[in-house]
């Protein structure tokens, strides 16, 4: 690992980060001063998207003056550029100039309602055009009016496919950045709520922000989130797993150190604790900074439903982890070393079912492990009329033939189907994938060695596990290091008014989000008047 880690040692580059308008185009030698001629403007414009088809300008007379609309067709809806822009300055040449000589009373005269935004450089316009806008410019002024209308058609906003709930709120992210922020802004009604704007990748210049509950996010670890966007040096970023390789702090690592969703009410409920989510424009999942291993255990549908329930299911997910990781493993270290382990008549019956099979049992458990993989792969990849269908099939014809063609046993296919589905059980995808690859080291070392192989590996992860920082933070908090105050929401759920106090490992500025909270009771006075009836 540190062999690795030296090889593909992070650099870190100043001239890396949030590009500079003058950086961006510079390099791509578009011209910097917006001159006092139109025609001037038009041809530097023309120049600079000569090849693209999608660039369009319309002419237009302001008063005597002669003035252009320039904008890139798919970027923006045609239809709102017709009712927002070009209708309402049909009736502007009809106008004495002189009355528009400054571009500020010519907004306010006809697009007072618009989004807007003054362009005083070449650079700013092209940019402005870039995201959307559309650019009004007129003769002799000396600055573009850019208009925001409103993009193209997006998707539509829906309940995420990956982090299913039964109760809560069912809308997603999509892959709209305003939208998204929107969504958090509707569940977050205060003035501190801070979005902070980057733009990353030196050839794509995708929006990223950062969002953050000011006078409760620890300043500290604020400040080495924006260091590491800062250095990001990538030619494009499509995709926040794209973000997550670059701020990571250990990338070796089979374990998540980044948490991400697509709901809404979990990026608000981490924001409301203390924590920094990071949105991507284009895609519909957000990260959450700092995580830990417990975060990936807990989910939303837990604080809506009773704390009883929520503890018992999340007692279920541990273990379904600790299956996933040692089921497979166990069955060959005790079939092949360990036989005194077994009762006798359990053992008399798996052996019996073993007899014909002409593979040890660590061929036969990897032979059915793959197998599995390459039909859960298939599934996902597949159309979806048909993926469900393939998978549930595919593993019932396909176990079923295998243990009659005496290539496997029986409850060999008992232990991998119920170790597949226990992965499944964990709320975050990405980390029920590192309990799927671990699967397999456990498996090859109890062919080697059995349980002490088995044991031995566990010690290692616990090893890895502790050793693991997510932006300074100890992965294993709040077990390890052990924080009493923290145990509220770890392995069981406490009632939400028993849950007083924010991680204490995040060191907020306002450790208290909850003041005189108590447990609910009946009123006094109907306690005393219910007394006196029973007397």
């Amino acid at each position: 690992m540190s062999i690795l880690s030296t090889l593909f040692r992070r650099r870190s580059n100043k001239n890396s980060g949030e590009t500079s308008e003058k950086e961006l185009y510079d390099k791509e030698g578009i011209p910097k001063q917006y001159d006092f001629s139109l025609e001037k403007n038009i041809k530097s414009i023309k120049e600079i998207f000569h090849s693209t088809s999608d660039y369009e300008e319309i002419n237009i007379k302001v008063g005597n003056l002669e003035g252009c609309v320039c904008y890139l067709g798919t970027t923006l809806n045609k239809l709102d550029l017709n009712s927002q822009v070009l209708e309402p300055l049909r009736s502007a040449f009809q106008k004495d100039e002189e009355a528009y000589r400054d571009m500020n009373l010519l907004r306010e005269a006809y697009f007072p309602a618009v989004s807007y935004e003054f362009a005083e450089t070449l650079h700013q316009l092209i940019w402005y055009m870039l995201n959307g806008f559309a650019v009004v410019m007129v003769d002799q002024h000396t600055k573009a009016l850019a208009l925001n209308i409103g993009g193209t058609e997006k998707r539509s906003i829906v309940e995420p496919s990956t982090q299913t709930i039964i109760r809560g709120p069912k809308d997603g992210f999509v892959e709209d950045l305003q939208t998204n922020l929107g969504l958090v802004r509707k569940r977050i009604k205060n003035p501190r709520l801070v979005f902070e704007e980057f733009n990353v990748g030196s050839d794509s210049n995708t929006q990223l922000v950062i969002g953050y509950m000011k006078g409760i996010v620890n300043e500290d670890i604020l400040s080495e989130v924006k260091e590491r966007i800062n250095k990001i040096n990538a030619s494009g970023l499509l995709d926040t797993g794209n973000v997550e390789e670059f701020i990571t702090d250990e990338p070796y690592s089979f374990f998540p150190l980044v948490f991400n969703t697509e709901r809404p009410d979990s990026i608000s409920g981490n924001i409301l604790s203390g924590k920094i989510a990071i949105f991507l424009d284009g895609t519909p999942f957000v990260l959450v900074v700092p995580s830990v291993f417990t975060d990936f255990f807990q989910s939303t549908e837990d604080y809506y439903q009773p704390f009883f329930m929520t503890s018992f299911i999340r007692v279920i997910r541990y273990m379904s982890f600790m299956i996933t990781l040692t089921f497979p493993s166990l069955y060959v270290a005790i079939t092949t070393f360990h036989h005194e382990l077994m009762p006798t008549s359990l053992l008399i019956s798996v052996q019996s079912q073993r007899e014909g099979v002409p593979f040890p049992a660590v061929i036969e458990i990897l032979l059915m492990e793959l197998t599995f993989e390459v039909l859960r792969e298939a599934g996902v990849r597949m159309p979806r009329a048909v993926g469900q269908t393939l998978s549930i099939v595919g593993a019932l014809v396909i176990g079923q033939a295998a243990v009659e063609a005496g290539l496997v046993s029986n409850v060999l296919v008992v232990i991998v189907a119920f170790s597949a589905i226990a992965s499944f059980v964990s709320p975050i995808y990405n980390f029920s994938i590192a309990a799927r690859l671990i699967r397999f080291i456990l498996i090859f070392m109890a062919a080697s060695l059995g349980l002490y192989g088995i044991f031995l590996s566990l010690i290692v992860m616990v090893i890895h596990l502790v050793s693991l920082r997510t932006f300074g933070i100890p992965y294993l908090t709040p077990v390890a290091p052990f924080k009493l105050r923290d145990q509220t929401d770890v392995f069981i759920r406490f009632p939400l008014w028993a849950d007083k106090f924010r991680p204490s490992y995040l060191m907020s500025k306002a450790p208290v989000k909850m003041k005189n909270t108590s447990k609910p009771s009946p009123p006094k006075q109907q306690q005393s008047e219910g007394k006196k009836e029973n007397e």
